[in-house]
């Protein structure tokens, strides 16, 4: 998602592409919590996973915060005329 929404025409369409992270960032979030119940995870594995995902969906709100503040940037190719 983050790959396809920088490729759009303005950074409004970036924003709504990265708020689908937000939704894969849950969807990953209920499957540690069912690893977990379910012991499918060896050690401390969980635990790390857990971790890796706080730090990304931190990075991805500061990257949405950075976008809101800037002034909308369109990635138009150059007209001749």
């Amino acid at each position: 998602n983050i790959a396809e929404g920088s490729r759009r025409s303005s950074r409004k369409d970036f924003r709504n592409f990265l708020t689908n992270v937000y939704g894969s960032g849950a969807e990953l979030e209920t499957q540690l919590i069912i690893c977990k119940k379910l012991n499918l995870l060896q050690g401390n594995a969980t635990d790390i996973v857990e971790s890796l995902l706080e730090e990304v969906m931190r990075m991805l709100n500061k990257l949405v915060s950075n976008l809101q503040k800037s002034v909308s940037t369109h990635y138009s190719l150059p007209t001749t005329n």
